[in-house]
């Protein structure tokens, strides 16, 4: 028979913590997804992990997330549109400035 693996903090080798913010907190949601999954596997998990995770897994948050992703890319493509139609502005201002320059009108002089 194979022996059971140790869930001791002996086993688990040490890591070193992340050297920014973002991945320190990386790290730790990674150990706590992992700790989850190892309650669940063993029966262990509380009703909160459990329920946790049976709504990651609905249809609804599914969909939620899908809106948020097309939000995102909506809120993107109004940045983009407003930083063109900033450019197309300033050439608007310099094609102005350009004629008034040919036409003998500019100030430069």
């Amino acid at each position: 028979m194979a022996k059971a693996k140790e869930s001791g903090k002996s086993s688990r080798k040490k890591m070193r913590p992340g050297l920014t913010p973002e991945s320190r907190e990386s790290q730790l949601v990674s150990l706590a997804v992992d700790l989850a999954e190892q309650q669940l596997i063993d029966g262990t998990a509380s009703s909160q992990v459990i329920t946790h995770y049976l709504k990651l897994g609905s249809t609804k948050e599914k969909l939620e997330k899908e809106k948020l992703a097309e939000e995102n890319k909506l809120l993107k493509a109004k940045t983009e549109s407003l930083q063109s139609q900033k450019r197309v502005e300033e050439l608007y201002a310099e094609a102005l400035d350009a004629m008034k320059n040919y036409s003998g009108n500019g100030g430069d002089i």
